[in-house]
């Protein structure tokens, strides 16, 4: 069970960082925008288009990614007063209503959408570019797969911790601000009393 926690953990990182330079990709795409249109007098037609799908990939595929962080937003003003079992039912319950219906409908309806985009080869009809969107709409079942792969991994993750109550650590990669801080804070704490 923890060694397919930390695959699919491993998974939605991996997907998260790699999408995460779509970041400078638009970056570049919108300054050379900039310069064309306001210095050079000769604005693009596809560079709008091509943000909205940087963009778009990026938050897209950055929900696996936050997930797998435990990066979410909560409503944790009573959760976070609960026992570690208390936490983990009420979280393992509400993945099964809510979140694994929710996934496996933007999976299906993703689907039959990049499905029917990919058969039209459809492009944006607000564009003068034309740009095509059925690479864009192929994202839409990915993340679905992978937010269903990774509330999996969560789930395991909720029942170990009924079990033990323990939480599993999570895999390290990026920290918020408050906890490097409260890592500090603690540090200089322990290092003034010795």
């Amino acid at each position: 069970m923890e060694r397919f926690i930390y695959t699919i953990e491993g998974l939605s990182i991996w997907v998260g960082r790699a999408f995460g330079w779509c970041i400078l990709i638009l970056t570049l795409a919108v300054a050379y925008e900039v310069f064309v249109r306001y210095v050079l007098n000769t604005p693009t037609v596809w560079s709008l288009d091509m943000q909205i799908q940087m963009y778009g990939a990026l938050f897209l595929m950055a929900g696996p990614y936050a997930l797998a962080q435990g990066a979410h937003v909560r409503g944790d003003f009573l959760y976070r007063l609960y026992s570690v079992r208390r936490q983990a039912i009420s979280d393992f319950i509400l993945y099964i209503l809510f979140f694994i219906p929710g996934m496996a409908a933007l999976f299906f309806a993703g689907w039959l959408a990049a499905d029917e985009s990919w058969r039209f080869k459809e492009v944006s009809l607000n564009s003068p570019a034309g740009i095509q969107i059925y690479y864009f709409k192929t994202l839409v079942p990915v993340v679905g797969l992978l937010m269903l792969l990774q509330g999996a991994a969560e789930m395991m993750r909720c029942w170990r911790a009924i079990q033990t109550g323990v939480w599993m650590p999570r895999l390290d990669d990026v920290k918020e601000t408050e906890d490097l801080l409260a890592e500090t804070d603690l540090e200089q704490y322990t290092s003034s009393e010795k």
